[in-house]
């Protein structure tokens, strides 16, 4: 693995090389600018204290709208502000190549109270289009939530159930049209991992997968009502609301449980596929600050995860909470860019 400026997760926090490609189990699973350190705590005497150091954040979601980083950055924003933890934290689309546009606008941004959205599709899409601009570049602020993904078909489909629909997947190949997120990411590499475990060979699967590709859920989403494609796969959350009104017909979600928002959708395993895979969501800032910038951004994204309004959030959108920071988000981050490095080469996406 080629060596990169470390991730920066709290002050003094140096990483070194990433531990060895190894069989661990892949659990992928117009702005306005803040202030900087010294600002005095805001308040009004009610709601939750803002961290003295911060007063407004950027919020970037690196996808165009209606999809899972773009839901991400607006519930974030949205509950900063309820919370009265800043005074406004607007938020703008950088959309583009599986978030590495957004990626490369970060480490340009003078900004340091700048959060921009990551994830386990920014992860895979840094490989397969081999981004100068890499994550590790950047500063890691936390670990946000987990998703399940959901597999998909039109309402009118002949395909009523999961083994069905892969089984004559596997033997139409290129001829039947799966779209999802951008290429790489973690949508791509679940409709990968399908294929293999229907018995394509791995070496196969580019030429079997014909995968459409795109940078937003709101594009996906399309494709599949106007039928143009055969099946979709995406967060759960992005397609919920197409499947309760009949728009959409859900087969299987990636969860080792059913999803809290589609309790009757069952999951892969009770399909008989062998797949747990879940969608995580994150925090970056620029990867130039200081330990005090740090550790003010570190502050302000814990008392979120505190707060009323980020539960309430949780709960409504129905993600998985899964917050770290420090010394663990870094060590996670550490193992999903290499786990993420081995199934792809394993799905055959990158060499």
């Amino acid at each position: 693995m080629s060596q990169h400026t470390v991730f920066r997760a709290r002050p003094h926090l140096r990483l070194t090389a990433f531990a060895a490609l190894g069989a661990a189990a892949l659990a992928l699973t117009a702005c306005a600018g803040g202030t900087g350190a010294g600002s005095t705590p805001g308040g009004d005497g009610g709601g939750e204290a803002k961290p003295a150091a911060i007063d407004a954040v950027k919020v970037i979601a690196p996808a165009d709208p209606g999809g899972g980083w773009d839901q991400t950055a607006r519930a974030l924003a949205q509950s900063l502000t309820d919370a009265k933890l800043v005074s406004s934290a607007p938020v703008s689309n950088i959309g583009g190549a599986g978030g590495t546009v957004g990626l490369a606008s970060l480490k340009t941004e003078t900004d340091p109270n700048t959060l921009m959205v990551t994830g386990s599709v920014m992860v895979g899409a840094v490989e397969t289009n081999q981004s100068e601009v890499r994550i590790e570049d950047m500063t890691a602020v936390a670990k946000l939530t987990e998703e399940p993904l959901i597999v998909v078909v039109p309402p009118d489909s002949e395909y009523d159930s999961m083994e069905d629909f892969v089984e004559a997947w596997a033997k139409a190949g290129a001829d039947m049209a799966v779209t999802g997120g951008s290429a790489g990411g973690i949508d791509h590499i679940l409709a990968g991992m399908l294929l293999t475990d229907a018995g394509v060979d791995s070496a196969d699967v580019p030429d079997t997968l014909n995968y459409i590709a795109n940078s937003g859920g709101g594009e996906a989403l399309t494709m599949l009502l106007g039928g143009q494609v055969d099946a979709g796969i995406s967060g759960v959350g992005e397609f919920a609301e197409q499947i309760k009104a009949g728009k959409l017909k859900a087969l299987a979600v990636s969860s080792a449980e059913p999803a809290e928002l589609l309790p009757d959708v069952p999951t892969l395993a009770d399909e008989g596929i062998d797949i747990t895979l879940t969608n995580w969501r994150g925090l970056l800032a620029p990867g130039d600050l200081d330990d005090a910038q740090v550790s003010a951004l570190q502050d302000l994204v814990t008392q979120l995860h505190e707060s009323e309004s980020w539960t309430a959030t949780l709960e409504e959108k129905g993600w998985t909470d899964a917050f770290l920071t420090g010394d663990e988000f870094t060590s996670f981050l550490e193992s999903d860019i290499a786990t993420t490095q081995d199934t792809l080469r394993t799905i055959g996406l990158i060499e």
